[in-house]
């Protein structure tokens, strides 16, 4: 075959094995063959929509085998994915597609007022029988073989961006390739995973670290169109899931349900958790139950992965974000660009076959991406132990300077979590007359529990420095996250400073 990409999974799986379920979804399975038929006759369609060699091709839908389906289409025809947040509102859409310059958007018809809207001159094409299925029906299922190597973009993923216009980041199909075999080898996965992904596909984390993994390897990918815990509780005891992936806010939720102490969970082998520091108690709480929830750490840009707490270590290392996966390398390094020694903070830079080529049309933001020309700057502080196990501390731009002493929110948020109550909290920085800014604790509490400043400072006083302690709280009803879990300090700032 000419195409070394990822387009052509499907088909090599078919090699080893056709008859094995692919792909669960609404409770209809589709095996390897049936995949690979799919995804051909997509591939036929699209070209017929006029899309060629380095064209891109958009989706917007909440979580659908179509994520897939159109990733290796585009593949098969050199063209480039470019899967879109489903949360987003239509200006927001009709830049990414703009920006892309996507020719065709598919699109859930869910969503068909955003994209008519955001959709400009790109074809849509309506998941629905009449539309996506009536194109892969009536099309051509001859073999595809175009030109496609590892240097060739396979994706645009548009970052969340808290702050300014999302940056799309290319990934090419070497990037793909690295990136998935980071998840097979570190976490020794098998052909008989059955991998639930109910984390947004939009994402790097389900589709290269759950979905793309499971598939290379033959295992049995389990879609959830989204996250409702009583329902993710019962596919994980009727699928005898394996294998998932999840940020904190997510499998907090699942812990407390009430049907969390009934649910039969001893298939499971692997459970990740990443996208935003994890508080220790629910490490605590997955660890009373026998699972082994691994830490993973990275970024859109490193696809994603760039530290890994693999099972082994789990027990010994509980709550730091593990070490460098098998093909990528960390390094922690000061305002100087020197590298720090165990113990002492710094930035993480991560440098390897996985990370993003550039952002798309953004050449200065690449430039200012990169150190040393190979180093990725993550902004993220991190410090390393003696056997280069590194915890994430927290964002650089997070960081409070009060007073000349740097006060890192995700430490101080950690402690809130454990007081009785709490179910969320964000700690950012407030300009302050005397010490030049000041911890302000957002704090979500349960029906029922109240909370004032004077009584969070009794909780805090034994347990943090008196300067790290948040001088001004506010209770509101909900934390704002984005759609990957990550705190939007951004929006808090901006209403309470």
């Amino acid at each position: 075959m000419r195409n070394l990409g990822t387009g052509t999974w499907p088909f090599r799986r078919v090699r080893l094995s056709p008859d094995k379920t692919a792909i669960t979804f609404r409770g209809r399975t589709t095996t390897y063959r049936e995949l690979d038929d799919r995804v051909t006759r997509l591939a036929h369609a699209l070209r017929s929509l006029g899309v060629r060699s380095g064209d891109r091709v958009a989706l917007l839908s909440a979580n659908h085998p179509a994520y897939l389906e159109t990733l290796f289409a585009a593949g098969l025809l050199g063209a480039i994915f470019v899967p879109l947040n489903a949360r987003l509102a239509a200006p927001e859409v009709e830049y990414a597609l703009r920006d892309s310059g996507a020719a065709v958007l598919i699109h859930s018809p869910a969503l068909d007022e955003v994209a008519r809207s955001a959709a400009g001159s790109a074809t849509r094409v309506v998941l629905d029988d009449a539309g996506y299925e009536a194109l892969i029906a009536d099309a051509d299922s001859s073999r595809i073989d175009e030109p496609v190597s590892h240097d060739d973009p396979c994706f645009i993923m548009y970052t969340s961006g808290t702050t300014g216009r999302p940056k799309g980041v290319v990934l090419t199909h070497g990037n793909i390739v690295f990136s998935v075999m980071n998840a097979v080898i570190d976490l020794d996965l098998d052909s008989y995973e059955a991998a639930l992904v109910c984390a947004p596909l939009f994402h790097t984390a389900a589709l290269d670290f759950v979905a793309l993994p499971t598939l290379l390897k033959g295992g049995n990918v389990v879609i959830e169109e989204g996250f409702e815990p009583g329902r993710v509780l019962q596919v994980l005891e009727r699928e005898r899931i394996t294998y998932t992936f999840g940020v904190p806010t997510m499998f907090d939720a699942l812990s407390t349900h009430p049907a969390w102490e009934t649910t039969d969970l001893t298939s499971i082998r692997r459970v990740i958790v990443a996208a935003a520091p994890v508080p220790p108690r629910t490490l605590r709480t997955y660890t009373g139950r026998g699972i082994k929830i691994c830490q993973g750490y990275g970024l859109t840009e490193t696809g994603p992965g760039a530290l890994i707490l693999t099972p082994d270590d789990v027990e010994r290392k509980l709550g730091t974000a593990g070490v460098p996966h098998f093909f990528t390398d960390v390094r922690i390094v000061d305002a100087d660009g020197r590298e720090v020694g165990p113990g002492e903070r710094g930035e993480i830079q991560i440098c390897g076959p996985n990370v993003m080529r550039e952002y798309w049309n953004r050449p200065d933001a690449t430039d200012d991406a990169f150190t040393d020309g190979r180093w990725l700057r993550s902004g993220d502080i991190g410090v390393a132990d003696a056997d280069g196990f590194v915890t994430v501390v927290d964002r650089l731009k997070d960081m409070i300077i009060s007073g000349g002493e740097n006060i890192y929110p995700a430490e101080v948020e950690a402690a809130i979590l454990d007081m009785p109550g709490v179910t969320g909290c964000a700690v950012f920085g407030v300009p302050h007359e005397k010490w030049g800014e000041a911890g302000c604790a957002a704090v979500a509490l349960d029906d029922g529990y109240d909370l004032d400043h004077e009584r969070l400072v009794a909780f805090l006083a034994p347990r943090l420095a008196k300067y790290k302690i948040p001088r001004t709280l506010v209770v509101v009803d909900e934390i704002p996250r984005n759609a990957t879990g990550k705190i939007r300090k951004d929006e808090l700032r901006r209403l309470f400073a």
